[in-house]
C-alpha cells in the first residue's frame, strides 16, 4: 500500500531531511543529550544519497545507499532508519522475501518499530496461501506482528517529535488502520469470515477508503450479512470517481448478495 509506505516514511523518518543539511559541528562542551546526527561528512553524504534516492521513488537507488551506509557507518545512528528503507525498496520491487528479511534486520533493532512491525505482518498476511504446509505458523507470526502494531501505535508515543499532536493522531488512524486490514486478510485465509468482519470495519473506521469498504462488502456478503453489503456498495457506485477494479468488485460482490436474497 503506497499510501502506508508513504506516511510511514513521514512518521518514522521526517527528521532525515532536516538533518541533511547540517554540517558536521565541532567539537563543544558536553550537553544535554541529542536526538540522531551524521557523525561525519561521509556519513551525512551517505544519508543525502538516500534522501535523494527516497524522493525520486528510485528503489534500486534506495536499496544501494542504504547498503553504503550500513556498510561504511557501523555505529550509524539512522542504521534502523535506512535498513527500514531498505526493505520498503524489497516491497515496492515486489521482492517480498528480502522485504522480508530487511523488515527482520530493523526489528533486531527495534523489536517495538512499529513500521518495521506492520511491514512484516503485512507480507506474511498477504503471502500466506490457504494450502501452505506452514499457513498456521506465519499466519500466527503475522497476527503476532499486526497486534503489536497496533498496540505500540496505541502506546508508544510520536516516533518523531517534529510531528504534531495532530498529525500523529492522524497517523495513528492510518496504521491502525492497515494493521487491522490485514487482520482481516489473515482470517480471509482461514475462511473465518465471522472474525474478519470485526477487523475491516475497524479499518473502515479509522480510514474509510473505498478499498477497505469493498473487502468489508465482500466478506460480510460471505458471512450472509447481505443487506448490509449492498448498502456499502451502493454507496462506493455512487462516486463516480471510483477506482475502475474497485468499481468491478463492488458490483460483483451486490449481484452475489442480490441472488443470495433471491434477486430481490
Amino acid at each position: 500500500m503506497k499510501r502506508m509506505i508513504l506516511t510511514g516514511m513521514l512518521a518514522f523518518g521526517a527528521s532525515v531531511a532536516a538533518l541533511m543539511a547540517q554540517q558536521p559541528a565541532a567539537p563543544a562542551a558536553p550537553a544535554a543529550p541529542k536526538g540522531p546526527a551524521p557523525k561525519s561528512k561521509g556519513e551525512q553524504e551517505a544519508l543525502m544519497a538516500l534522501q535523494t534516492a527516497l524522493q525520486a521513488q528510485n528503489w534500486d537507488n534506495v536499496i544501494a545507499a542504504a547498503e553504503d551506509l550500513n556498510t561504511k557507518y557501523t555505529d550509524s545512528d539512522f542504521k534502523e532508519i535506512a535498513t527500514y528503507y531498505e526493505a520498503v525498496a524489497y516491497q515496492e520491487k515486489n521482492d517480498w522475501i528480502k522485504a522480508d528479511i530487511y523488515g527482520e534486520k530493523v526489528l533486531e533493532i527495534n523489536p517495538k518499530n512499529i513500521q518495521a512491525t506492520l511491514l512484516v505482518g503485512e507480507l506474511l498476511a498477504k503471502h500466506t496461501r490457504e494450502n501452505d504446509l506452514d499457513k498456521e505458523e506465519k499466519l500466527g507470526k503475522a497476527e503476532k506482528m499486526l497486534n503489536a502494531t497496533i498496540e505500540n501505535v496505541k502506546t508508544g508515543g510520536k516516533p518523531n517529535p517534529q510531528l504534531t499532536d495532530a498529525q500523529w493522531a492522524e497517523q495513528q488512524k492510518y496504521l491502525i488502520a492497515e494493521a487491522e486490514d490485514n487482520l482481516g486478510i489473515c482470517a480471509l485465509t482461514r475462511k473465518t469470515y465471522d472474525k474478519a468482519v470485526p477487523h475491516f470495519r475497524a479499518a473502515v473506521e479509522n480510514d474509510p477508503q473505498p478499498s477497505y469498504n469493498v473487502q468489508l462488502a465482500s466478506v460480510l456478503q460471505s458471512s450472509g450479512k447481505n443487506d448490509e453489503a449492498i448498502a456499502i456498495c451502493d454507496k462506493l457506485l455512487a462516486d463516480p470517481q471510483l477506482h475502475p477494479a474497485i468499481k468491478q468488485v463492488a458490483t460483483n460482490v451486490k449481484a452475489a448478495a442480490m441472488q443470495a436474497k433471491g434477486g430481490k
